[in-house]
């Protein structure tokens, strides 16, 4: 499975750099995932801006990181920009469960955001 991990303070951008996130590669993402959660990591971005293909598998290892990161901050998907991926999604329903974002930057700025909110339902509650 080839991907990139950028690391950053408030965030983490995971990228997929496969076409098709199938059956051949949902269990390895998972794998990902766990380890990245074990790290205290608060907020991942996952960008599948080159994924062309997404099966039930997928869609598992992407609902594996949502529940992961509900406990831990936030989870965005981002690029979803071929329509095979976004009618999957869909279809599915799961743009009514997920955090999609249309663009990397963007999902910075939601992340930001919900950060700043948790900090603010934090003070509140004190």
């Amino acid at each position: 499975m080839k991907f990139s991990v950028d690391k950053q303070d408030a965030y983490t951008i995971f990228h997929l750099d496969e076409e098709n996130l199938n059956s051949l590669v949902a269990p390895d993402l998972k794998s990902e995932f766990v380890l990245l959660s074990n790290e205290g990591i608060t907020s991942l971005i996952f960008d599948l801006g080159n994924v062309k293909y997404v099966d039930s598998s997928g869609l598992s290892a992407i609902l594996t990181a949502n529940r992961l990161w509900k406990k831990l901050g936030s989870f965005v998907l981002t690029g979803v920009v071929h329509p095979s991926v976004k009618r999957l999604i869909e279809i599915s329903r799961l743009d009514s469960v997920l955090a999609i974002i249309p663009t990397v930057k963007e999902s910075i700025e939601y992340v930001h955001m919900e950060i700043l909110e948790r900090e603010l339902n934090g003070q509140e509650e004190e």
